[in-house]
């Protein structure tokens, strides 16, 4: 269950180091071609690469024999654990992959502090107050709110809100008005935070309905998983990603890592 992050205990960790792409010999090349000729075998029979070249390896059958389909089914039904283990390593790469993407991005944003947050989350509310200091102190600093609406619908609703109120020029009043209100956040306390910092609810319903509102949610939730971001707020520079309500002197100190390259 996801939930907002309680202020942390520990000095934060950095983020992982990406690895160096890996090189393939021209023996390489050639199995890497063998292999893709079972993969395409593999199609048809809805098996598994790895599981497939396992039973090749194993019973020593050519993919043209026509018992071929019949013993790889047969190992595999033998040996579940191979898809298991396949499609682990597949998830696995992926997931290296977008982080490897996600902290090259990341790199290139050196002056920015990114915070993963929920307006129902208490720890963030809290936030608010120092972000202010460290943008009164370090004038170049540039904050980048990600909402990351996962304490329910009431969260869901005032971040796609918060998004659309930007097309009338009123996306921090909005922020900071919801962050100031008391109670939980919900559809009704939104559109009457909405209404008191003068937007046209009307027209924000409207915007709240735009594909680009919903896909903006989708690809900070997208981002959070690459980033292993489970809790609000999560705090992301170049070089830390680190959970939990901090103080001025942790912020100013991740930015300033962050500017060293």
């Amino acid at each position: 269950m996801r939930m907002s992050n309680p202020p942390p205990t520990e000095t934060p960790a950095p983020t992982e180091e990406r690895l160096s792409p890996a090189r393939m010999s021209a023996r390489g090349w050639a199995k890497a071609a063998a292999v893709a000729s079972l993969v395409l075998a593999l199609g048809a029979l809805g098996l598994s690469g790895a599981a497939l070249f396992v039973a090749l390896k194993l019973q020593r059958v050519a993919p043209q024999s026509p018992d071929f389909a019949a013993q790889a089914r047969v190992y595999i039904e033998s040996h579940p654990e191979v898809i298991v283990d396949s499609l682990n390593r597949a998830d696995a790469r992926q997931k290296e992959a977008d982080v490897n993407e996600a902290a090259t991005q990341l790199a290139a944003r050196r002056d920015e502090l990114f915070e993963f947050f929920d307006y129902n989350c208490p720890y963030c509310r809290k936030a608010a107050p120092v972000l202010d200091q460290l943008t009164q102190a370090d004038q170049s600093v540039r904050i980048v709110f990600k909402e990351f609406p996962i304490l329910g619908p009431g969260s869901a609703f005032a971040a796609k809100a918060a998004l659309a109120a930007q097309k009338q020029g009123k996306y921090l009043p909005f922020h900071n008005a919801l962050y100031a209100s008391h109670g939980p956040i919900t559809e009704a306390s939104a559109l009457e935070v909405a209404k008191n910092v003068g937007l046209d609810v009307d027209r924000l319903k409207t915007d709240m309905a735009e594909p680009a509102i919903e896909k903006a949610i989708s690809d900070n939730l997208a981002l959070a998983e690459a980033l292993r971001i489970s809790g609000t707020p999560t705090w992301v520079t170049a070089k830390r990603i680190t959970p939990g309500l901090l103080g001025l002197d942790v912020l100013k100190q991740m930015i300033a890592e962050a500017r060293k390259g």
